[in-house]
């Protein structure tokens, strides 16, 4: 009779499948690539010994269990409700995983990677077919993270069930990982933190400073230690630490910067520095302070600080630092040649990920700028305005190609523009200045959103030339842009849009108005539909909401756009004309922008619209004849007594009146509209007529009997201009009083 076999280990279980399911590669054996990668030991310095054959393949034996190795395998089996059924964990390097029975499996797992491994469990639940050797982080009870190489293999039997190999991976494979993974993110803290956490398993507390050019953007240039300036980026594992401790977004005070500064650079190149025990780190930073803001803990400890270093625009002969990168770890586990010859290549690899970084953290700074100048200036005394504005993923550096835009006009109007510019980045943000910069100057000459929008356009068109646009990899058609002039004395809104999401108009009575009109092409493509801008007007009595948005706050792939707007129309119909319009904004943006991080960007302006008083305004329709002038003077002249205007000002203004009203009789055409405004200390006269001549001011011959009306206009005035209406033109001037 043959004797009995005891059952096989889950070990024994997990390196017979993985031959089954990986033949050609030995048991135990972990991804990793060929040639480049070196076997050390987990818990100390690598011994010297021969070097073990390699099969065919070119990857390493790795027999659990043998001394010298640090790829062991490990093993845990899953029930079908992926729960640990058994498990066989070696205590080195596997110490510190909490892996007990009836304990979910995801339980191992940081909490953003408990999705994605949950999904691979259960389809090989479901399938029978083997996931093998993915690189993955598991998450020990101290919160550090252990790379392994995980494969989901399909357990023997009826039950379903599911066994999980675990391969602790060498510190070059952890190096080799690490320094892939740490590219993925171009936001400095999040580069930061990844390299941290790498460094952590060379020790129990890792922190990253950088220099506070880095963190703005700047060209990092080779200065005196005495002035630099050092921040601290990342610290894991993320713990409660002493109030005096420096922690993420602290800078580090001068001394340290300079005492740091000066001991990695030593012989004008950067090295290493490691002090191997407590007494040693006392010694070094001397102050009580500084020990209680560097040193993490009162017991006994030991630290290795690596520069980050980058090449200079000298070559490899002048090289500059980022930062410095600390690993502090307990003086019972002394440093080694070969570990900080890891170290040092992890960092070496990973520095120019820090600096490009640094790179995109200077594009954001200068397009962020570009951004704010285009937000809305303060309220008015007529409108108040608020606005959000988010940006899409970092990876765009952080500003897009939404903009909002208000600013006064004159004759006390206020303009409301929005706009969304193709791509992002600076090529969208350059084209996104422009096109603000040339609206708010069209608009503030006189001309209406129709004839701006046409004007921009045209600029788009001229933007995108083969010389300017398409040859640069930037192109700017389709853009589209909505102008909204509000008139706080007439109560109403002018729009004008191409190819932009309609406004949304809220009354006070709590009717709403999206004022809609036939679709129009986007801004640089009238060459394919050569249609005038509609003009839109809407009455708006005060306590009138305005919303105006980008497609990033609508837009949502589980629902219509139409839908997208229904709902922002309820939102904005439920502000209360005593709730903060900012917050309102903040609210309303929360509510509604898609959670998917691959979004749009997310603008919205409000406005809430007050008007000008009745009882600050004056209107008279006067016919073209030659008594006009002087009727018109007598009229203004009791609404400025009325209103106690004093004597200069009030002769001013009658003057003012006098000259406008006679022109627009002489070289006008139609009836004649006078408007008298008081507005604060201001006052503003309008004088509209049916004409479509442009009033030019010139200084006249001395012998001449006529022609010196708009020159006394702008003598006396703070400002004057003229306004092109749908019939005709106003002139208009404003005085102080």
């Amino acid at each position: 009779m043959d004797p009995i076999r005891p059952s096989p280990s889950p070990v024994e279980l997990v390196s017979s499948a993985l031959a089954d399911f990986a033949p050609g590669a030995a048991p135990g054996a972990a991804e990793e690539p060929a040639d480049e990668l070196a076997e050390e030991p987990a818990d100390g310095p690598a011994e010297e010994s021969a070097e073990e054959p390699r099969p065919e393949g070119g990857q390493a034996a790795s027999r659990p269990g043998t001394s010298g190795q640090e790829q062991i395998l490990g093993a845990v089996t899953l029930d079908r409700d992926l729960r640990i059924v058994d498990c066989s964990l070696p205590a080195v390097p596997f110490e510190g995983l909490r892996a007990e029975p009836g304990t979910p499996f995801t339980g191992l797992l940081p909490p953003q990677d408990v999705p994605t491994v949950t999904q691979r469990l259960r389809h090989v639940a479901e399938t029978r077919e083997a996931h093998v050797a993915r690189v993955q982080r598991l998450r020990r009870e101290d919160g550090s993270d252990l790379l392994v190489s995980l494969s989901i293999l399909p357990a023997p039997g009826p039950g379903g069930g599911l066994t999980v190999s675990l391969i602790a991976m060498a510190k070059r494979l952890h190096l080799y990982a690490s320094a892939t993974a740490i590219g993925t993110s171009l936001d400095i803290g999040e580069t930061a933190k990844s390299l941290a956490r790498s460094l952590l398993s060379w020790g129990d507390v890792a922190a990253v400073d950088l220099d506070y050019a880095v963190w703005t953007g700047e060209a990092v240039a080779e200065q005196a230690h005495e002035r630099i300036r050092l921040r601290r980026a990342a610290l894991v594992p993320d713990r409660a630490w002493p109030q005096d401790f420096l922690t993420p977004g602290d800078n580090l005070p001068p001394q340290a910067c300079r005492l740091l500064a000066g001991a990695v650079e030593r012989n004008d190149t950067p090295e290493p520095v490691v002090l191997p025990d407590r007494d040693a780190i006392e010694h070094v930073l001397g102050d009580p302070r500084l020990i209680r803001a560097l040193v993490p803990g009162d017991g006994p400890l030991s630290v290795a600080c690596i520069p980050l270093v980058v090449e200079g625009p000298d070559g490899p002969d002048d090289p500059i630092v980022l930062g410095l990168t600390e690993v502090w770890r307990r003086p019972d586990r002394p440093w080694h040649d070969s570990e900080l010859l890891d170290l040092q290549e992890l960092v070496e690899k990973t520095a120019h990920h820090v600096d490009l970084a640094r790179q995109h953290q200077r594009e954001h700074a200068q397009v962020l700028a570009l951004q704010r100048r285009l937000l809305p200036r303060p309220d008015s005394e007529t409108i108040e305005v608020a606005s959000v504005y988010q940006p899409t993923t970092p990876d765009s550096a952080g500003v897009g190609g939404d903009w909002a835009h208000t600013f006064p006009l004159p004759a006390g109007r206020t303009a409301l523009v929005v706009g969304d510019v193709v791509g992002h980045g600076l090529g969208a943000a350059a084209t996104m200045g422009q096109l603000s910069t040339e609206a708010r100057a069209l608009l503030s000459a006189g001309l209406g959103p129709a004839e701006a929008l046409a004007c921009l356009d045209q600029t788009v068109a001229l933007l995108d030339d083969t010389d300017a646009g398409l040859a640069a990899g930037y192109s700017a058609l389709g853009s589209t842009c909505c102008v909204v002039v509000y008139d706080p004395v007439g109560h109403d809104l002018v729009m004008s849009s191409a190819g932009h999401l309609p406004p949304v108009l809220v009354r006070p009575d709590g009717t709403a108005r999206i004022l809609t009109g036939p679709p129009h092409p986007g801004l640089g493509t009238q060459f394919a539909l050569r249609e005038p801008f509609d003009v839109h007007r809407a009455a708006a009595p005060p306590g009138s909401v305005l919303a105006l948005y980008t497609d990033g706050l609508v837009e949502d792939p589980a629902t219509s756009i139409d839908e997208g707007i229904e709902r922002l129309t309820d939102m904005v119909r439920g502000i209360h004309p005593w709730d903060d319009l900012r917050q309102a904004a903040r609210r309303i943006v929360t509510a509604l922008a898609p959670r998917d991080p691959r979004r749009d960007d997310v603008t919205l302006m409000l406005a809430r619209v007050s008007g000008r008083r009745e009882r600050d305004t004056a209107t008279w329709h006067l016919p073209p004849t030659p008594r006009s002038p002087a009727r018109a003077r007598a009229l203004a002249s009791t609404q400025l007594r009325r209103w106690h205007i004093g004597t200069r000002a009030r002769d001013d203004m009658l003057l003012v009146v006098s000259e406008l009203v006679t022109n627009a009789v002489r070289f006008g055409a139609g009836p004649v509209a006078l408007r008298l405004v008081r507005a604060g200390r201001r006052l503003l006269c309008e004088v509209t007529d049916s004409g479509n001549g442009r009033p030019r001011l010139h200084r006249g011959d001395v012998l001449d009997d006529t022609g010196r009306g708009l020159l006394v206009v702008h003598k006396l005035t703070t400002g004057w201009g003229v306004r092109w209406t749908a019939t005709g033109k106003t002139v208009w001037a404003e005085l102080d009083r």
